[in-house]
């Protein structure tokens, strides 16, 4: 099924403005909820909200909105004002700069948004995200809605365009923060976990079908070895019959017939002299 828009939006930067589509990257998980119930009958409870200075229940039509600019002192607001200043957002999203990709922290990454091209904006549409990708750069600009002004980062996708809300800066808290002990890391493990990652990435690109270059073998003084690996060498160089090969094959091989051993008191006694 088709998405659908939730939106119009212009992208503006120079002389250039794009129409384009506004479309949810996400969506909410259909997660399994619950009602509250009256433990004795079974029934669903109702929400009250209660006046905290008169104790009383308050009917919604008696509810206004308000805002705390003093310890308990409140300024009103009627739905028409709320309203107004809903709309006071803009339907433009103006770039101020184009960046590189990686200069954009993850960290600060907000609702994610795509960005299909409006009628008449196919064109624009197209040679914006072409010229995005080829440089590896995205655009940075801002945008107003709900209420409240947005950093936001244009960035190409496959052959579309996302638009990222970013945090600001106030947001989004310091690393520094989280309690790090400091830990040594030994070269040699360090080394290893290097050589995983380029496995992995090797492989990844032997299912992608591109060609992998092997890189030097490193000096045998500085090499990790598996010790599962290391004894099955030791094994196989021993003569060890490998897994699945039958005992015989394994068995070194006899330099003469060997001498019968003597037999049984037994048997001998049959044997004629």
């Amino acid at each position: 099924m088709a998405a659908r828009s939730i939106a119009s939006l212009t992208i503006s930067f120079g002389l250039v403005s794009i129409p384009v589509k506004l479309y949810s990257a996400t969506e909410a998980s259909k997660a399994i909820t619950f009602n509250m119930l009256h433990k004795t009958c079974g029934s669903r409870l109702k929400q009250q909200y209660l006046c905290i200075k008169e104790e009383i229940p308050v009917a919604r039509e008696e509810m206004v909105k308000g805002y705390e600019f003093a310890k308990d002192q409140y300024v009103q607001f009627t739905p028409e004002e709320l309203k107004a200043m809903d709309e006071a957002g803009t339907h433009t999203a103006d770039i101020t700069e184009f960046v590189p990709i990686e200069s954009i922290d993850p960290v600060y990454f907000d609702k994610a948004y795509y960005l299909g091209p409006d009628k008449g904006g196919a064109k624009p549409y197209a040679l914006l995200r072409k010229a995005l990708a080829e440089s590896d750069r995205c655009a940075l600009g801002r945008w107003a809605a709900r209420g409240k002004q947005y950093i936001v980062m244009i960035r190409p996708v496959d052959d579309g365009l996302v638009m990222q809300q970013l945090l600001y800066a106030d947001e989004v808290r310091s690393i520094k923060e989280v309690e790090i002990p400091p830990t040594e890391v030994k070269p040699a493990e360090l080394k290893l976990a290097q050589q995983l990652i380029e496995a992995e990435a090797a492989i990844q690109k032997k299912i992608e079908g591109q060609e992998i270059t092997l890189a030097d073998e490193p000096e045998p003084s500085a090499q990790v070895i598996d010790l599962m690996e290391a004894l099955r060498a030791s094994l196989e160089k021993k003569g060890a019959p490998k897994k699945g090969e039958k005992a015989e094959k394994a068995a070194p091989a006899r330099k003469g017939p060997k001498r019968a051993e003597p037999a049984p008191a037994a048997t001998r006694k049959k044997v004629k002299a």
